[in-house]
């Protein structure tokens, strides 16, 4: 059996490959599942984990990622929830099933526990979730942390009507997914890109309008213009500190703003002049992921429109520190996958 193992931070040589030889392992309890993983896929968190930035410690030697997707092979004698040849993912926090998240339940794949960067992986039936049939394994692999973080951010404020406008910015997974969502649920999509290129390819994923932040440094105003001088009923930010300001100046009068990030290199935190903070009463909500259940009944949307995650590459498991540095360095349109390959298993 073949995984990857953080053995040492700070830098991509120390995700180290290990091979322990033997077959493919037994369920570890009666409630446990084994699940042969055909993808994982990487996050942002992943590179904050590596240079030890992430605000929850990783474990040394901890299999990486939270990201992934399989089959599942064996389950123990107590399982109900599944059976064999289930197409499954883990839950970006497993001990996280429903309603408001406890102290107890902070632990995640790829950090405190063991991630998806196997051939195989053991989880207890609870912290899975079965993922739709019409997507790949690399697909699929793409959903828990992106997926569910839009999901949550779209999804977990006050109900947004069919024919609002969602602000998104930039081309980051979270923001691709939030598009996508928000167009599934009926709403009018502003984007903001620098790039002209990128600008197309958010239209052609759904956005209706996309405003160049760089050309426009005061785009806040320009999303008001684009919304008919109201703003937008809910702005997904993922940009940071630099970024709320405007996003805070974007809003409509009582509108919503999921915030993702808090801080950034450099940045003592969030500030927002009082002319901006005066010029809206929107609702700054956090967003963290999300639980179990928020990632099913994403994936019942998911399903019933027949919804696909954008994939911008993908890269065979014997090249998954080279996944890391492109993924770190080149800015992908999408998610950057490890694809796992079912025939080197015994």
């Amino acid at each position: 059996m073949r995984s990857y193992h953080l053995e040492a931070f700070g830098d991509i040589e120390g995700i180290v490959p290990r091979d322990s030889g033997g077959s493919r392992p037994e369920p570890t309890g009666p409630t446990a599942i084994v699940v042969a993983v055909r993808a994982a896929s990487l996050n942002k968190r992943d590179l904050l984990i590596l240079d030890r930035s992430y605000p929850l410690p990783a474990v040394p030697g901890v299999v990486p990622l939270s990201d992934g997707a399989g089959e599942v092979v064996a389950v123990g004698e107590a399982v109900t929830r599944f059976a064999v040849g289930d197409r499954v993912s883990c839950a970006y926090f497993p001990r996280w099933r429903t309603g408001r998240i406890t102290p107890d339940a902070f632990d995640q794949p790829g950090c405190t526990l063991d991630g998806m960067l196997t051939e195989y992986a053991v989880l207890d039936e609870q912290w899975a979730v079965r993922v739709p049939d019409h997507l790949t394994w690399e697909e699929a692999a793409a959903l828990p942390c992106a997926g569910v973080t839009a999901w949550s951010a779209l999804t977990g404020g006050e109900p947004l009507l069919p024919g609002q406008s969602v602000l998104t910015l930039g081309t980051g997974p979270v923001a691709l997914f939030a598009v996508q969502f928000a167009k599934l649920l009926g709403c009018r999509v502003v984007s903001t890109t620098s790039s002209a290129d990128k600008a197309d390819r958010l239209k052609a994923l759904g956005a209706d309008e996309v405003v160049d932040y760089r050309r426009t440094p005061d785009w806040g105003r320009a999303v008001r213009e684009l919304t008919g001088g109201l703003g937008a009923d809910l702005v997904v930010e993922t940009g940071g500190p630099e970024t709320v300001e405007q996003s805070v100046r974007a809003s409509a009068l009582y509108g919503q703003i999921a915030l993702l990030t808090t801080a950034a290199p450099g940045k003592a935190g969030i500030a927002i002049s009082n002319a901006a903070y005066a010029s809206s009463l929107a609702t700054i909500r956090r967003v963290f992921v999300g639980s179990r259940t928020r990632f099913e009944d994403m994936n019942r949307a998911v399903a019933a429109h027949g919804m696909r995650p954008v994939i911008d590459r993908v890269h065979p498991f014997e090249e998954a520190r080279r996944a890391y540095r492109e993924y770190a360095t080149d800015a992908p349109f999408g998610k950057v996958v490890i694809s796992i390959d079912g025939a080197a298993r015994n």
